[in-house]
């Protein structure tokens, strides 16, 4: 999953710079980054290209919004649920009527 702090067109030039063949450690060192965060990217990268097993950044941004989902509507439900109880201590049930014709 991308970083929110570094934009995308960011990293991508710095997977250019280690691709042309600049050590990671010195892209790193000149940038102000850390070595680990550049072989995330790289690693990520390989996976959105298919040359690496593993979830796409687009799977991962999927999965994030359908989680959000999820949590929405399982608060609806919650809410619902507990709306049906407070209306059910308030008006009686229609049990025991019988039906007109």
């Amino acid at each position: 999953m991308p970083r929110k702090g570094y934009p995308p067109e960011f990293r991508r030039k710095v997977l250019d710079l280690v691709e042309a063949g600049r050590p990671v450690r010195e892209v790193a060192r000149d940038l102000g980054i850390s070595d680990q965060t550049i072989y995330t990217w790289r690693k990520q990268d390989l996976i959105d290209k298919g040359q690496l097993p593993g979830v796409t950044t687009t799977e991962q941004a999927e999965l994030l919004a359908v989680r959000k989902r999820i949590r929405e509507l399982e608060t609806e439900l919650s809410v619902t649920k507990r709306a049906i109880e407070l209306v059910r201590e308030v008006v009686p049930p229609k049990g025991g009527s019988k039906r007109s014709r």
